[in-house]
């Protein structure tokens, strides 16, 4: 664990393992930087992997402005972050919000970022009636946690049809997956859904072209709407490519850690950065 202070009095976690090269992680909402269980473990064996707990997660501070939970906050910090550890320059891999962190951070501070990985995610929403939607649903969840607690909101969570999948997981990675969940903070939540949840955040769609670096776009091939997403998005950046994973939903990485791993080893092992 080490805690990074940043301006202003706030600080975030970030857990580093393994040797060799950099390799920032991201994970998804709810998770920290100790959800990458055994995938984590198979990239700790070739790289240094840096994994942040995003602002309002984990060991990360969770304060309640919302300031730094606007996805361009959440950049600044996190690269910023990074940075003052050594790892100036590195491929990053994030999963579904940390996806869509992670191509904020290649199209903002795109000289942090030598290649890219993106599970399960997304560059936004570009309809404007669909974001204002999102927004309404996303505050609604927000306010559903603060009324009801973290544990109510994870047993909800844990069984989104969007999850359907990891109900096939052996029991002791689910019971992993939920403590983790349930070591968050309401605060943390809540703000985290209201300040860089798809509807909040951005759309980079219109930006996509101007990503250059390499990028490997995932999804698990039962996730039937992120491979469309995965697909598109895949077509819009200049450097890029897209790969499904057999057999898995929409947390690739937890659902089939080596074939996920593997096809991330292979993007590298051919990617000039």
């Amino acid at each position: 664990m080490t805690r990074v202070d940043l301006p202003g009095g706030f600080a975030l976690n970030v857990e580093v393992a393994g040797d060799g090269p950099p390799l920032v992680l991201l994970h998804g909402f709810t998770g920290s930087a100790r959800s990458w269980g055994r995938f984590g473990e198979l990239f700790a064996e070739r790289f240094t992997t840096v994994a942040v707990d995003l602002v309002g997660h984990g060991q990360s501070d969770a304060p309640a402005d919302l300031e730094h939970y606007a996805m361009e906050r959440c950049v600044e910090d996190t690269v910023t972050a990074v940075a003052k550890l050594g790892f100036e320059r590195a491929p990053w891999l994030g999963y579904s919000m940390g996806g869509r962190t992670a191509l904020q951070v290649a199209n903002a501070e795109p000289g942090a970022v030598s290649a890219l990985v993106l599970i399960g995610a997304s560059a936004g929403l570009d309809c404007v009636e669909d974001r204002l939607a999102r927004r309404s649903a996303d505050g609604a969840l927000a306010t559903r946690i603060e009324r009801d607690g973290v544990e109510a909101f994870v047993d909800y969570w844990e069984n989104i049809p969007l999850f359907a999948t990891q109900q096939a997981l052996p029991g002791d990675v689910r019971q992993r997956v939920r403590e983790g969940r349930l070591g968050n903070h309401t605060v943390g939540l809540a703000n985290s859904l209201r300040g860089m949840g798809t509807g909040a955040q951005e759309p980079l769609h219109e930006r996509l072209a101007e990503i250059a670096i390499p990028v490997l776009v995932l999804a698990g091939e039962l996730d039937v709407k992120y491979v469309e997403i995965g697909e598109q998005l895949a077509a819009m950046l200049p450097r890029a490519r897209f790969e499904a994973i057999p057999g898995a939903g929409h947390a690739a990485q937890l659902e089939r850690p080596d074939d996920t791993a593997a096809a991330v080893l292979r993007f590298f092992d051919t990617t000039t950065t």
